[in-house]
């Protein structure tokens, strides 16, 4: 049986695309997610459930979204102190557009700020899942103890903070208590958690350190079975409805292009006085 031009070119697409997804199927006037019509999702689902949908491909029981929506909550903002904010408010001082603001923000997350949630995860797991100086994967509370005490001793051994651990305005962040209590009422407090906790008493008998935010939800998170290259995406989703709230009043309380720092703030400590002539001179002498 002969094939015509156009099934050859369908077969084709099928067999060598261009693009490949597995999360949406968009087709005229039919708009599938994860398997289910978007018009079902809507109105029936929260948005955290959503957010899991997306990103585990399977809809969380009822605790799992809770806790979602808790840790989410967690994450929506810190006044202007965090640099994002402050990034963002200042780009709608200029009267940058609200998407361009937002982006400012979001592009001002790194390494030591947002980027801790990530690398805390990622430490978490991957403790959990292989152990420390291979010796396997703990499996006891004795043994959690000790790669918490490993952990610790090797931070603290190179001079480097434990990301998770401390904050610079609050000696004792006042969300992770709280984020724990109701991981544990909605059973979301598994073997990570466990793991952040002794981390967090190791420290705070060593140097009286905390657990901040990032800890907390790297635990929590990671029990729910996140992967860690999900944790600055997962803040991001948090702290959007932030930065677009703080870039508004930006925009209708404060001046335009109002000033961040007097003069009189800055302090110089660069060269002065300098001779253009003379050092000119110099170097076209010493050719």
């Amino acid at each position: 049986m002969a094939i015509g031009r156009e099934s050859v070119e369908n077969l084709l697409k099928l067999t060598k695309p261009k693009w490949r997804t597995s999360i949406t199927k968009v087709e005229p006037n039919r708009i599938i997610t994860r398997g289910y019509p978007q018009e079902d999702l809507i109105g029936n689902i929260s948005f955290p459930e959503m957010v899991y949908l997306l990103l585990k491909g399977e809809l969380p029981h009822e605790e799992q979204a809770k806790m979602l929506e808790s840790v989410l909550v967690s994450f929506c903002d810190h006044g202007v102190t965090p640099p994002s904010t402050q990034v963002a408010r200042i780009m709608a001082s200029t009267g940058a557009n609200m998407n361009t603001c937002v982006s400012g923000g979001i592009s001002s997350f790194g390494k030591y700020h947002a980027g801790a949630l990530e690398r805390s995860m990622n430490i978490l797991q991957k403790i959990i899942k292989e152990g420390i100086n291979s010796e396997g994967p703990p499996t006891s509370s004795h043994e959690l103890k000790n790669s918490a005490l490993l952990i610790v001793e090797h931070f603290l051994k190179k001079g480097k903070k434990i990301p998770g651990y401390g904050h610079r305005f609050h000696d004792k962040d006042p969300r992770p208590g709280k984020l724990i209590e109701t991981a544990k009422k909605y059973g979301c407090f598994g073997i990570h958690t466990e793991l952040a906790v002794y981390i967090e008493n190791l420290l705070l008998e060593m140097k009286g350190i905390h657990m901040n935010i990032d800890g907390a939800n790297a635990g929590i998170l990671s029990d729910m079975g996140f992967d860690w290259k999900h944790g600055t995406g997962l803040f991001i989703i948090g702290r959007v409805p932030a930065l677009v709230s703080h870039i508004y009043e930006e925009k209708s309380v404060e001046s335009p292009f109002r000033k961040f720092v007097d003069v009189e703030d800055i302090y110089f400590d660069g060269l002065e006085c300098r001779d253009i002539h003379a050092d000119r001179n110099e170097l076209n002498t010493s050719k």
